[in-house]
């Protein structure tokens, strides 16, 4: 992907795994950096390519640590190629891919057919997370090392929770030798059921069956119980309730490996959405009640896990934003709200969505950021600090955003082939106006 000379100029640079927050100029030669501050004129290249960032900020690319591309198998929902396209719009230069596909991720020679077509189609990073069981059964171990020896960067079942509790044991301790994080989905099947929505009188009133906050908190408990007796590494996917913050928090208190993740539709929605309320209360007639574009797994919750889920992704407990990116072809979600496919497109929302967060002060943009770039990197391992950084020498995956700019979400004018998300219609502030991976412009905002 490398390329010649590009130099941004004058934007506020933001590097969190630096602590480096004024405005400066970036420039890019051979695909990485190689001046971040005063660029002098004698060092600029004749005929090098100038982004004017006047107003704009200049951070490391975004890396989203979960996220559904559904290559090979479900193609038509979603492929690497619009997967990517999505994923460079929405301001991400390395998407780590989930192993729910036909087949799963669960031996050497799919990482090998992802790592293939990435390469033929992608215009961002894309890297594969491998099964933890064979097949995604839950009945044995996936072949852990032969994955690990592929270059997957993650171990999970997603879509499904590693159910038995002794192959999960077995997993973290796996994981603890190789290095590599188990990424569990959080679901105490026994609880959840056939629940499509949050347990409330939200869904009470609506008359769809309930899952409750239990359903997450017993699977967390459990596997950090198991992370601390077998010293693994386990990475908690998309947390959703107030209750699973302490429980976190006492983990790392412990000083256990242990991480966590949330997506940006639990920070900034909640379940009046499938009410029709769109989170306001109105005496008039609600609208779009049983959207089920608001249908995803975890569910929209309560405005009070809103509340813990903010403040313990602005403290830092929390360690990272993860989108979940879950496309769907139409008919998929054009049925009743029982029957609806679980999950939201988000990768080209995911940034407008968060900002929402600095714009109303419960966090600083600098550590949005972080959180966007260094959190993930974080969880994934020293292999990917390089990718979380504007240090001189490092690849050159940079995305340049305005924060302030508003624009109306239209899913007809989404890269991805999922058109599926809640906010149709709504305004977001902030979007991204360039996306560069190894010095190569692979998104430009032309409205912007």
């Amino acid at each position: 992907m490398a390329s010649g000379a590009l130099l941004i100029k004058n934007g506020r640079v933001i590097d969190p795994g630096r602590n480096f927050d004024q405005v400066a100029s970036v420039l890019v030669r051979d695909g990485r950096i190689s001046i971040v501050g005063e660029v002098p004129a004698d060092q600029i290249p004749q005929g090098c390519q100038v982004i004017d960032a006047t107003g704009l900020v200049v951070s490391p690319g975004f890396i989203d640590i979960h996220c559904h591309l559904r290559e090979p198998g479900f193609e038509y929902k979603e492929t690497i190629a619009t997967g990517t396209r999505a994923g460079a719009r929405g301001g991400f230069t390395s998407l780590c891919c989930m192993p729910n596909t036909e087949p799963p991720i669960d031996n050497a020679a799919v990482v090998d057919l992802i790592r293939r077509r990435s390469r033929e189609d992608a215009v961002v990073r894309v890297h594969p997370v491998g099964c933890v069981t064979k097949g995604r059964k839950g009945k044995a171990l996936a072949e852990m090392e032969e994955l690990a020896s592929a270059g997957v960067v993650a171990f999970s079942d997603d879509g499904d929770p590693v159910y038995d509790a002794n192959i999960m044991r077995l997993a973290l301790s796996y994981s603890a030798d190789l290095g590599i994080p188990i990424t569990n989905h959080c679901e105490e099947h026994a609880l959840s059921r056939n629940g499509v929505m949050a347990e409330g009188w939200i869904a009470t009133r609506l008359g769809l069956p309930g899952i409750p906050a239990a359903a997450e908190e017993a699977m967390i408990a459990r596997d950090i119980s198991l992370a601390e007796l077998t010293g693994g590494r386990l990475h908690l996917a998309h947390i959703t309730t107030s209750g699973a913050v302490p429980l976190l928090r006492q983990a790392k208190g412990k000083g256990l490996n242990v991480t966590a993740e949330v997506c940006p539709h639990h920070l900034t929605i909640t379940d009046k959405w499938v009410l029709g309320t769109r989170g306001i209360e109105s005496s008039g007639a609600s609208t779009n009640a049983y959207d089920t574009s608001t249908k995803v797994y975890p569910p929209l919750r309560g405005g009070s896990d809103v509340e813990a889920l903010i403040e313990g992704l602005a403290d830092g407990l929390i360690d990272c934003i993860a989108t979940d990116h879950a496309p769907h072809e139409p008919v998929s979600k054009q049925v009743t709200y029982n029957e609806a496919a679980f999950g939201i497109s988000v990768l080209e929302t995911a940034l407008g969505s968060s900002l929402q967060l600095v714009h109303a002060g419960r966090m600083t943009l600098n550590s949005l950021v972080d959180r966007m770039t260094v959190g993930p990197a974080r969880v994934l391992g020293p292999t990917f600090d390089e990718l979380a950084t504007l240090e001189p020498g490092t690849p050159a995956d940079i995305v340049v955003f305005d924060s302030d700019l508003e624009w109306e979400v239209d899913p007809s004018k989404f890269e991805s082939k999922g058109k599926n998300t809640p906010l149709r219609g709504t305004t977001l502030k902030g979007g991204v106006v360039t996306t560069i991976v190894e010095g190569k412009v692979v998104y430009t905002n032309a409205e912007s």
